[in-house]
């Protein structure tokens, strides 16, 4: 089966690694016939594009299923370690969404980029096919900008 580009923000990262903004009703089954095992969710149950009973719904099609609650307003360092974990842990292929993918992607720009030792250019270049948090004028992107800022570690 052919990547479903319909999926609002569908990126392939690596062969067993693909993200999104959110996934429907239908995307369930779609997500299985491309036999993603796990899916990581980083949006709020509460948002009204979300899926209701997402977990239930993975688990009836044999996904396994992890939501990390990122709220979009206060990404924080317990979010980043919860997702490193979550993507340590998860089996794969597995899929990591939210509703825009934007959290998703600044989530792997940072893995990417500080974790796995990916050059910063080329972390940026897939982060930025979504968006670029730290190049925007919209005042919710500045907790954003600082959340994807290098650390001093």
């Amino acid at each position: 089966m052919a990547d479903p580009a319909d999926i609002r923000g569908w990126q392939r990262l690596a062969g067993d690694v693909t993200t999104s903004g959110r996934i429907e009703e239908g995307d369930v089954a779609r997500l299985a016939a491309l036999g993603v095992k796990q899916v990581v969710n980083l949006a709020l149950d509460s948002h009204p594009d979300a899926l209701a009973d997402e977990g239930a719904k993975l688990a009836a099609a044999g996904i396994g299923y992890t939501h990390i609650p990122v709220p979009f307003d206060a990404p924080d360092e317990g979010h980043f370690a919860a997702f490193r974990a979550a993507l340590g842990e998860a089996a794969r292929p597995v899929h990591v969404h939210c509703i825009m993918n934007w959290r998703v992607s600044a989530f792997f720009y940072r893995l990417n980029r500080d974790v796995l030792g990916m050059p910063e250019e080329d972390a940026r270049a897939l982060m930025v096919q979504q968006w670029e948090p730290d190049r925007s004028d919209k005042p919710e992107c500045a907790v954003w900008a600082e959340f994807i800022a290098p650390r001093a570690d």
